[in-house]
């Protein structure tokens, strides 16, 4: 039996249970902590959930919002990619590799007053398959059986060894659920985590308030208010008088300057894992074809691209796999920029395309290069600017009525989304898949060889573009202590946040 998962000991605690958008949390802990202090904080972000249920509603503002500040999961990540306990104090994994024996922590409860015990992890995640309905669920199918050996004490069994299922139980698909907590979870989300719903403004902003009950360390912050802004300028307006405490996301990097001045701001600059995808439908012309696709990625000049539209900030990566995982190899030069070479690919034809992308900044700016350096070898492209998430989710993720779309991927390690043929951008290449499966259950060496080779494969087909890797870009007002360098995890953990 191999042990891992132990407890960090309390000098590397702090670092190493850090997520995204949390610094150090200290919640790995168990302490009860102290009372804190009566404080409050504001921070804006663009993209308002549609509702607050990530078990049934694609997007990223869900757990962004939710995620280890309401609900915990077994285990979470940390701020370097690192898998830290949370839930579970610790965890064994058979020699097998396919039995993960979990220990869970004590006096944890759900906010509804209901106990945190193993049947709950049952529930959770039997649940995932039963009642999830986002196309990710499928990244747990790996899972044979969940058993409880005792109120503390959980039981997973797999149908193969599986690389990738701890990392996804750092996602959102490893929330825990109280059994007696789910009739609304669209309205009324029942976690353990730091923080409660206190309210929710729609169309203006969502307040979490410290859980009295927490079982960890309580969070500085007493509440903690998500202003939303459909407008960049807005946000950086409300920062600059006062209106709220931090950007989340920069979303006007030219702006910067509005916030040089050091004895009132902050600005941190990092790294996601967010690929800013240009997606081409692989399932209807003139994008099946491979060469009319080859032909676009010939056609952008990405670094002018970035220049323009993110004002240089973030970073070229030509494939679906940011710099922070084990098996990113640079693909930048797979496709360089050569607009002789896109209308040799398109054989003297011109086609007239629809771009239907989502209504926020980096999308509207990244379109526009797009659009105008497509436009120089034979394709116009119309831009579609679509509400974002309602629309956008519906008429381009969910029926997939687009030619051309961008998106920024934010999930970590969401390769896998181009195994499924019915996801948005119909690519169908049953090697890939094959790559990806012997990835997950090879060893360590086996998942990087495979899963490079998955990357070059994509690249090959062209199955999109992948215009640039999205930074983390946060400005605060001085004083705001807690922030993220690195946005690797699905949430922004508010845990960490204080001011002096």
């Amino acid at each position: 039996m191999r042990r891992i998962g132990i407890l960090i000991a309390a000098g590397g605690l702090l670092l190493a249970t850090a997520a995204c958008g949390g610094g150090a949390s200290g919640n790995g802990s168990g302490g009860a902590g102290g009372t804190p202090k009566a404080q409050s904080l504001s921070v804006g972000f663009v993209a308002e959930p549609a509702n607050l249920d990530f078990t049934s509603t694609e997007g990223a503002a869900i757990p962004q919002a939710l995620l280890v500040n309401v609900y915990e999961g077994l285990v979470k990540l940390g701020q370097d990619g690192q898998i830290v306990p949370l839930l579970a104090e610790k965890w064994d994994v058979s020699d097998d590799r396919r039995t993960y024996t979990f220990t869970l922590r004590k006096n944890v409860t759900f906010t509804n007053g209901a106990p945190f015990t193993a049947d709950d992890v049952v529930f959770s995640l039997d649940r995932v398959k039963s009642d999830w309905k986002l196309k990710i669920k499928s990244q747990l199918d790996v899972i044979d059986k969940v058993a409880k050996k005792d109120d503390s004490t959980a039981v997973v069994t797999l149908e193969q060894p599986s690389n990738g299922f701890l990392y996804s139980m750092a996602t959102r698909l490893g929330a825990m659920f109280s059994r007696t907590g789910v009739s609304d979870l669209a309205n009324k989300p029942v976690g353990t985590g730091p923080y409660v719903l206190g309210s929710w403004r729609r169309g203006d902003s969502i307040q979490l308030n410290a859980n009295p009950s927490y079982w960890g360390t309580k969070p500085p912050l007493t509440a903690i208010t998500l202003k939303y802004f459909k407008d960049a300028t807005a946000m950086n307006n409300a920062l600059l008088t006062g209106g709220i405490d931090v950007i989340s996301s920069v979303q006007a990097p030219e702006s910067l300057q509005q916030f040089a001045d050091p004895n009132r701001f902050e600005t941190i600059e990092g790294t996601t894992n967010g690929e800013v995808v240009l997606s081409m439908n692989n399932g209807r012309p003139p994008f099946d074809d491979k060469k009319v696709r080859q032909a676009v990625r010939h056609a952008i000049d990405h670094k002018a691209l970035l220049d323009t539209a993110w004002a240089g900030r973030g970073q070229l990566i030509g494939s679906m796999v940011p710099p922070t995982d084990p098996w990113y190899e640079d693909r930048t030069g797979d496709y360089p920029y050569d607009p002789a070479k896109a209308k040799e690919l398109l054989g003297g034809k011109t086609y007239d395309v629809k771009m239907r992308i989502p209504n926020l900044p980096y999308a509207v700016n990244s379109a526009q290069v797009v659009k105008s350096q497509l436009a120089q070898v034979g394709i116009t492209a119309e831009i579609e600017p679509l509400e974002f998430p309602a629309r956008w989710l519906d008429q381009v993720f969910t029926k997939g009525d687009y030619d051309l779309s961008l998106i920024n991927h934010v999930e970590p390690r969401d390769m896998g989304i181009f195994a499924d043929k019915s996801y948005y951008f119909r690519y169908d290449n049953p090697e890939f898949g094959k790559l990806l499966a012997a990835a997950d259950a090879g060893t360590e060496q086996e998942q990087a060889g495979n899963l490079k080779q998955a990357a070059k494969l994509l690249s090959d087909d062209a199955a999109a573009d992948w215009l640039f890797l999205f930074p983390n870009l946060i400005v605060a007002k001085k004083g705001v202590t807690g922030l993220p360098k690195n946005a690797i995890a699905e949430s922004f953990d508010f845990t960490a946040l204080a001011k002096q």
